[in-house]
């Protein structure tokens, strides 16, 4: 993976996130193996000097909260909860030095604004696994935008990739040496590796090849503000049938935090929703299962870039078709 062949690869996918995302002068693309759950293991030794802060609404912002707890050589961190379907607000602190929370709760279809808590000093890291390539972001709010690229981006999962601000940057080489970090966890290893566009270690190359080929599909077809679009316009068909079901209804209330990439729904409880979810896979419509974890009588469907809008409107008929025929 060190092979021209390769690295020419990581070089189309590093230029194009930056040109995706309009990354300014100083930001670079970091890439390491392993997928955002390691990501967050790598956080704990290269961006979380002594405590962070996590908003923790959701299954995956939980788990990262939990990976800060217990890590050894940190402080205990400050975890802000708010009830599924919701998010919480940063709280400015001065004894933390990293605020984390997501962009896009993948678990619950809650999206937030990414901005910087007021007044604190603190790195912004950022996870935004469901939502990088299909939402908008401005990079001047965060420090590490971090996601894996099988969501937004229509790749394989596995690798982890990072739009680190300079002060990330510095802050990943400060901490890297002076402290001992297990190398597959070494961010600094990990950004000097991606200088030379390759990764520590080898990396799927179906991966490579599909993100490289997504990320330029995006960027040839009018970059993010197109991609977000498309989201956004098989949100307004998903949420407007949703809102006009009388056996379908929105879970996340506050219309400015449902999702434009992961939808909920949840059905009537005169409906099942994993029954339905079950007719409609037996008849090759796939992935509408709720989240496990959360318990509710739910779909959870996906409104990633490379989903056609017209699919989506067509997915929505299929659920009220199904659901009279099982009445």
């Amino acid at each position: 993976h060190r092979r021209d062949g390769v690295r020419s690869v990581v070089r189309r996918i590093r230029t194009g996130l930056a040109d995706l995302f309009a990354l300014p002068d100083g930001y670079e693309v970091v890439m390491g193996v392993g997928g955002a759950t390691l990501f967050w293991d790598a956080a704990a030794f290269g961006l979380i000097q002594r405590r962070s802060q996590h908003l923790a609404f959701g299954e995956f912002s939980g788990k990262f909260a939990e990976v800060a707890r217990l890590a050894p050589h940190l402080e205990e961190p400050d975890v802000i909860e708010s009830p599924a379907g919701t998010h919480p607000e940063l709280r400015t602190d001065p004894s933390v030095d990293v605020y984390a929370f997501p962009h896009n709760e993948t678990s619950t279809g809650v999206r937030m604004e990414v901005r910087r808590a007021e007044g604190a000093d603190g790195l912004v890291v950022v996870d935004a696994t469901s939502a990088a390539g299909g939402m908008r972001v401005d990079p001047a709010q965060f420090d590490a935008y971090y996601f894996s690229p099988q969501k937004c981006f229509g790749s394989e999962g596995g690798l982890w990739l990072a739009l680190c601000s300079p002060a990330a940057v510095d802050r990943i080489e400060r901490l890297g040496a002076g402290r001992r970090v297990p190398a597959t966890l070494d961010l600094r290893l990990a950004l000097e590796n991606s200088r030379l566009d390759q990764t520590y270690n080898t990396p799927a190359l179906a991966t490579l090849f599909l993100l490289a080929e997504q990320i330029g599909w995006m960027n040839d077809n009018g970059g993010l503000e197109w991609a977000a679009g498309r989201c956004d316009g098989s949100a307004k068909a998903l949420y407007a049938w949703a809102d006009g079901s009388d056996h379908a209804a929105p879970f996340v209330a506050d219309p400015a935090e449902r999702s434009s990439t992961v939808a909920t729904v949840d059905l009537d409880d005169r409906v099942d929703a994993g029954v339905v979810s079950r007719v409609l896979r037996a008849n090759g419509i796939v992935d509408t299962e709720s989240y496990r974890k959360l318990g509710r009588n739910q779909l959870r469907i996906a409104l990633f870039p490379a989903i056609e809008p017209d699919d989506v409107a067509l997915l929505t008929r299929a659920v009220d078709h199904v659901v009279m025929a099982l009445a």
